[in-house]
Formats: C-alpha cells, structure tokens, sequence
C-alpha cells in the first residue's frame, strides 16, 4: 500500500462510517429527504468541528495531513469504535512499525507446550497473515490441517472459512465470516502493502463474491470472543467459548482456543481415545507462512 493507496483507503474508510449513520444516531435535526444513506459531510464537519473544504479532500483521498487531535474528533463524531479509531490512526499515521515482514516470528517450544496441554480443548496458533503455524491434536481432529495440503493458501484461517466445504459445520457462517473479515482488515492496516497480504486479498476476492462485498464494506474489529456451535460431520454438536489471545513473547502470534463445555468435552475425549492422528511439527516461516 503507497502513500496513495494509503490515502484512499483512509477517504473509503471515512465514506463508509458516515454513509452507517443517521442525524438522529447523532443528535442532529432529520434535514429534507436526501437520496444518499447517512450523514452529509457537513454534518461530520460541524460535529467534528473542521472546515466542510478540508473534511471534503480528506474524504476523497487529497493530499492532507490531519492532525491527531481532529483525528480524534472524527472518531467521536462518527461514533467509531475503539477497533475502528486505532484503523484510522493507523491509516493515516501508519503507526504500526511495518519494517517487519509477514511470518518472520516462529512458535517457540514453550508456546507448543502451551497448544499441547490444552487438548481436549481445540488450539491453534495464527500468524499475522492468519496462517495456521500449529496446533493441537483436538484442533485436527475438527479441522484437519494434517491434511494434505491441496492450495497454497490451506492453512489460512479466512481462506478456510470462505471454502464451500467448511461452510456447512458453523451454524452461524454469514456472521461469523463477516466478523473474520472485519478482523482480517484490521490486521492488514498494520502491514500495508505487504505481498503476501495482498495475495490472499486478491485471490479471495476473485473466489468469493461475499468477500468482496464485505471487504469494501470497511468494517474493522479487534479480537474475537464469544460462544460458538458447530455442526461436525461425526461428532455432532458441539459448544464452545470461543477466545483469542496475544502472545507477550511475539505479539505478532495469536493463541486460538476453542473452551469445550462439558457435554463436548466427553465426546471430543472419547474421539481423541479412538483416533489414531498424530500432530505434525509446527509449520516454520520457510515454509511461506
């Protein structure tokens, strides 16, 4: 992502945050029918307090420099979450070091360790890219990432979920899809312009309409928590609390843990008894992940 890129994608940003809201969301008079969603630049300007002009160019993507402070109260005028102001921060100060490329950082033997013992508990370890680097022996058995890799991209968590065939174990796709994408944009902020972000980018956007529609959308979210069911094949239902974690040895990783309820931990327990898989070595960043 260049300068120029950078620009527009902070103008894109601002276009879509406004267009999501109403003058009533923010305290303003409904004004006469207008045949656009949302709010007028006018209205962001006057509750942001900056010249109607200047909030124009940024929003199409000129070359100006706004400075934290009205950053700030753009954040509070479009009622953006604290997901969605450290996006725009990032936009348009790139605060984020990026001199680091994607899938340097290796899992450490103590983070293994820590992915091992969590078994009957799913737990996977993810990337900056998102990339699966390795996981427990419950993690493969519902997700199969021993399997044979048949794309480049197999082991990416959003490429996964956008498969046809993994579409059918998460009883809520379409929300939990749209939130990975949300996050997965979040995260791209951080490495702007980075090539192997941009492969997966394109790719899923010339595999899926979805993602394409949601991408643009310029969602962004941080880390996701929260309940989740699945459907398995075999297993059936099973409950989880579904959490993320950063790691302080190397923040670029994140621990993903499936927290099984009771009912699913005696089945998953019963099918670990009864399979024969084995965990293969954690993926390395030779390997391009």
């Amino acid at each position: 992502m260049d300068e120029k890129e950078r620009r527009e994608a902070l103008g894109a940003f601002l276009r879509t945050r406004r267009a999501r809201l109403q003058p009533t969301d923010v305290g303003l008079p409904v004004r006469t029918r207008r045949r656009t969603p949302g709010l007028r630049r006018e209205d962001v300007a006057e509750l942001a307090n900056i010249g109607v002009s200047w909030y124009t160019l940024l929003e199409q993507g000129q070359d100006v420099h706004p400075s934290r402070q009205v950053l700030e109260s753009l954040a509070r005028a479009l009622r953006l979450t604290p997901a969605e102001e450290k996006h725009l921060f990032l936009l348009a100060y790139k605060e984020v070091p990026v001199h680091e490329a994607v899938g340097e950082a290796p899992v450490s033997p103590a983070l293994q360790r820590v992915v091992d013992a969590l078994d009957p508990h799913p737990a996977f370890i993810i990337g900056p890219r998102w990339d699966v680097l390795t996981w427990n022996r419950t993690a493969n058995l519902l997700f199969d990432f021993d399997e044979e890799a048949y794309h480049p991209h197999y082991r990416n968590v959003i490429w996964r979920f956008f498969e046809r065939r993994n579409r059918t174990m998460d009883l809520e796709w379409e929300k939990q899809a749209q939130h990975l994408v949300a996050q997965f944009r979040a995260d791209y902020a951080r490495y702007p312009g980075d090539p192997s972000f941009l492969e997966i980018i394109e790719d899923l956007q010339r595999r899926s309409p979805q993602f394409c529609k949601w991408w643009e959308q310029q969602n962004v979210r941080g880390l996701p928590d929260g309940p989740r069911i699945m459907m398995h094949p075999t297993l059936g239902r099973l409950e989880f609390d579904h959490v993320t974690f950063l790691t302080s040895i190397t923040p670029d990783l994140k621990v993903k843990v499936y927290s099984a309820l009771p009912s699913t931990i005696e089945r998953l327990e019963q099918a670990l008894a009864a399979s024969s898989i084995r965990r293969v070595k954690p993926l390395s960043s030779d390997m391009g992940i």
